[in-house]
């Protein structure tokens, strides 16, 4: 009776649960977007990311939109606040800045929502560091800045979207979640026909084929064609950006209100002296941790984790990968690690696998030292074009055939192509790789795995609307949540990226690809004492 009772309230529970967060998030919940049910566990999980990256509420946007009372970089600022007593900084100090926003009338925001970075650096020792802004929420922020180098540190500051910019992002994925839409080319004989497909596939008359993955539960749909049944689909590719989603362009202008620096109120960098034994300086506001890094010409040095060595020479990282199967799985921005070391390594033959360019799979292979490259791209959504059927596989059930060991490595790298969607397909891709990682760590304990995180971008109007650094954002902080406690280890490419001096790209430069390779290799073969 009472196992009966306990299940009873449990089912009880569940419902409670369920329909308050979906309750609480109605507006979120787009009726033609098909979310995979979740335990009571990962619901709750789920809730509480959802409240982690809530972002503060802006003020309703009169339409049309006008720049008045919008963020305006020209007329904000930031002030280095004063260091010690005599106002002298050194080595491994701390400095804070306060920065201040106006609109283009000159007049003080009362509210918070912008984005903002902020990065320390100095271009003559190829020397950056960045640190997290803090929102006041009242039109201040702050950031408080490790000082680990000599010399001089200038500081910069830049806006990359105004608060009322996120108002209108957010509301394109509410209202326009399918905005980029994908296809699939179906056959039989002589017969073509292609149709629209999507996760958030919107409700015709038209039927239905419906693709989601037996094993992980990932939906996937597609219209059915006219004359051909579900089963005669043979290829996925990207589609088009609807037209008209865009209400205003005003919030979107490069040089205006977008990715451009504030100025200074006053000095805009200091001069570090050399550090002073005994002294300990603390910020007026506690620094809960130091960065994950920072350059010093123009090579990442680690704050957090193991020592970053550097491996300059194809034989150097010949030797630490020497007997290692190296599996990576995600989009193109761990692609290019894949591409790093095919160029890289004279003794890495690429083997032809007869795939399209810049789809794959790859592999690539050192006989000699036994060495075992491979990459795969992961399951839709994704914005390749003419990708087989049979090539279309989900990084959790790759996971689930990799048997693991001390001697294979897995790299992950998957946020760019979910910008568009409701987090929620996020967050449960993560959950589904995550349940995966927990299994192959299990089976193989001495497995390595390491996960690149999302990184900014050049923002155009078009990359704003699909891939806007806001919604990196997002999902950087919900990768870094999924996966905290786990044993895994992170490349962190945010830091990477904000930190050098190179401009921000989806595909970072070589310089800043080489420091993330110096990473990883430090991962598999640490330093030792490091």
């Amino acid at each position: 009776m009472n196992e009966l009772i306990l299940l009873i309230w449990s089912i009880c529970l569940i419902n409670t649960v369920k329909s308050t967060i979906h309750s609480s998030y109605a507006d979120r919940h787009y009726d033609f977007c098909k979310f995979q049910p979740l335990s009571l566990k990962e619901t709750h999980e789920e809730h509480l990311l959802m409240k982690s990256i809530a972002w503060p509420e802006t003020p309703p946007l009169p339409f049309p939109h006008y720049l008045s009372k919008t963020s305006d970089p020209s007329h904000s600022s930031f002030t280095i606040l004063s260091g010690r007593e005599n106002g002298e900084w050194h080595k491994d100090d701390n400095l804070e800045i306060l920065i201040k926003m106006y609109d283009f009338q000159g007049l003080p925001k009362k509210f918070g929502g912008d984005i903002l970075l902020a990065r320390l650096h100095n271009p003559t020792l190829g020397a950056g560091v960045v640190r997290q802004v803090v929102d006041h929420l009242n039109g201040s922020y702050s950031a408080v800045f490790y000082l680990p180098w000599e010399g001089n540190a200038e500081v910069e500051v830049t806006l990359v979207h105004p608060s009322e910019a996120i108002t209108v992002l957010h509301s394109l994925t509410r209202k326009h979640p399918d905005r980029i839409y994908f296809k699939s080319l179906f056959r039989s004989g002589y017969i073509n026909e292609t149709t629209v497909c999507n996760v958030c596939l919107r409700p015709t008359q038209q039927p239905v084929c419906n693709y989601t993955d037996l094993r992980t539960g990932e939906p996937w749909f597609c219209y059915k064609p006219k004359n051909l049944s579900c089963d005669t689909r043979i290829n996925h590719s990207k589609g088009r950006l609807k037209k008209n989603l865009m209400t205003t362009e005003t919030l979107f202008q490069s040089g205006v209100n977008m990715k451009v620096s504030i100025p200074a109120s006053g000095p805009s960098g200091v001069t570090v002296l050399p550090k002073t034994k005994g002294w300990s300086m603390v910020s007026s506001r506690t620094v809960k941790s130091r960065p994950s890094g920072y350059y010093f010409h123009g090579v990442w040095r680690a704050l957090r984790g193991p020592s970053v060595p550097q491996f300059n020479t194809s034989s150097a990282i010949t030797q630490c990968l020497k007997g290692k199967v190296v599996h990576i799985y995600g989009d193109s921005t761990v692609r290019q690690w894949f591409e790093y070391f095919n160029a890289t390594l004279p003794d890495l033959k690429e083997f032809n696998l007869h795939s399209q360019k810049k789809i794959g799979p790859y592999m690539a292979l050192d006989y000699a030292n036994n060495i075992l490259v491979t990459y795969r791209c992961h399951g839709p959504p994704i914005r390749f074009s003419k990708v087989p059927i049979s090539e279309l596989r989900y990084i959790a059930n790759e996971l689930d055939s990799v048997t693991g060991g001390s001697e294979t490595v897995v790299v992950l790298g998957i946020w760019s192509h979910f910008s568009t969607f409701p987090v929620e397909v996020y967050i449960r891709r993560l959950q589904s790789i995550r349940r995966a990682v927990v299994r192959l760590l299990s089976r193989a304990p001495d497995t390595l795995v390491v996960i690149r995180t999302a990184n900014p971008k050049n923002l155009t109007l078009y990359e704003t609307i699909t891939n806007s650094d806001w919604y990196s954002l997002q999902h950087d902080k919900v990768l870094r949540a999924m996966f905290k406690g786990l044993n895994v280890h992170l490349v962190d490419a945010w830091e990477m990226v904000v930190a050098h001096n190179l401009p921000h790209e989806l595909h970072p430069q070589p310089p800043i690809i080489e420091n993330m390779i110096n990473v990883l290799l430090s991962y598999i073969c640490p330093k030792k004492g490091g």
